[in-house]
């Protein structure tokens, strides 16, 4: 007999204080000594007013590693009665980047906790990365394998967007950033996209016996890397659509041609983000769950800048499906694009909001653009 599987906790850590607009280049530093004079231009398109870093703004050092970050996140899941961290017979971590290339992130967060020897899995990706560790502790819960299963996401994106990552490089076409505001994906213009954060959630069969839990119904993930080349990476640099990785390169190219940066292809991302990762795969799951727009009291969709939002409800109408603006629910603007890690933040923030009431359910959505794929999931809200 399968389990039913539920969220029993969620928490979120932020590093540091908020950082606003204004703030930002003074704490990840200026590329050759000068402004960025496209910022201004990003900031208008994506709509983050606030983020944070993992930065101490005083010394400039960092007071987090990745692995450190996700680890506080996870502990902080253990704050009701009766839960304890030694509980745990499964941890599951991902990352888009992890602070080493070996060993595995999940090990280095275990390492971290320092809680007795359990399963550790690790899931590499982007944004969608937080959603495949997500559905592992998920089935391993459904099918009686795991009891108390924890998943961490988690992004220090501000180590690879430091200027001091960056040679200075000719003027970027500022011009044609209010023509076109998704060329802000370009290179290192995501350093005015991307911040740091780690969320947990605590996974279990049973539902809590006071107050809240939501109920995990079905987990769909669906890549699209047969129809679709690279669109984000790091490590590689894109010739004639194939990815020539940052080992086939020496090390002085590598610094010159900032191998090692994150990159998109903003043009293939723009063409086919909502083609696919909306309309393509929600068309599937409506077929395959029987569900419709009007079973949902709530909607929490990833998306990297406000500029998506408008295409994102465009997508959703284009295949009938249409949730109206009240029912999303996001915090883009104010805790930051933190990639994989930001479903858990949302989550661990509408969990603790007072809206959730017994029976609601909630439709979450990630795509990712690594090589295009989307991740779907169906929450019940139960209450004792």
């Amino acid at each position: 007999m399968e389990n039913a599987v539920y969220i029993n906790n969620l928490h979120a850590v932020l590093p540091n204080s908020p950082v606003n607009n204004k703030e930002m280049e003074v704490v990840l530093g200026e590329v050759g000594g000068q402004r960025s004079r496209a910022k201004p231009v990003i900031l208008r398109s994506n709509q983050i007013k606030n983020r944070h870093y993992a930065i101490d703004p005083q010394t400039g050092e960092y007071n987090y590693t990745n692995a450190s970050l996700a680890a506080e996140a996870v502990k902080g899941l253990f704050t009701k009665e009766g839960t304890q961290l030694e509980q745990l017979d499964s941890l599951v971590a991902s990352t888009s980047m992890a602070d080493q290339i070996m060993p595995n992130h999940g090990v280095m967060v275990h390492g971290e906790l320092k809680n007795p020897s359990l399963e550790v899995i690790s899931t590499a990706g982007i944004c969608l990365c937080g959603m495949t560790a997500l559905k592992y502790a998920y089935l391993n819960v459904k099918a009686g394998e795991s009891k108390h299963s924890a998943v961490v996401a988690s992004e220090l994106a501000s180590n690879v967007m430091h200027s001091r990552n960056f040679a200075a490089e000719s003027d970027y076409k500022v011009d044609m950033l209010n023509q076109k505001p998704e060329i802000a994906f370009e290179k290192d213009f995501l350093r005015w996209m991307l911040s740091d954060g780690a969320g947990a959630a605590l996974l279990s069969n049973q539902a809590n016996p006071t107050g809240l839990s939501l109920r995990i119904d079905w987990i769909d993930i669906v890549s699209y890397a047969d129809k679709l080349e690279a669109c984000m990476y790091a490590g590689a640099e894109k010739i004639d659509g194939v990815l020539k990785s940052w080992t086939r390169f020496d090390s002085k190219e590598r610094e010159q041609q900032s191998i090692l940066s994150v990159k998109q292809d903003v043009k293939l991302l723009n063409e086919n983000i909502v083609k696919f990762t909306v309309e393509d795969a929600l068309s599937k799951i409506i077929k395959k769950r029987a569900i419709k727009a009007s079973d949902y009291d709530f909607f929490l969709p990833h998306y990297s800048s406000g500029y998506f939002r408008e295409r994102l409800f465009e997508g959703l109408n284009n295949i009938d499906f249409q949730i109206p603006y009240d029912k999303w629910f996001t915090n883009l603007t104010e805790k930051g694009n933190t990639g994989s890690a930001s479903i858990f933040i949302m989550l661990d923030e509408l969990f603790k909001s007072g809206k959730l009431i017994n029976g609601q359910k909630l439709l979450c959505y990630v795509p990712e653009s690594g090589r295009f794929s989307s991740a779907f999931m169906q929450l019940s809200v139960v209450s004792q």
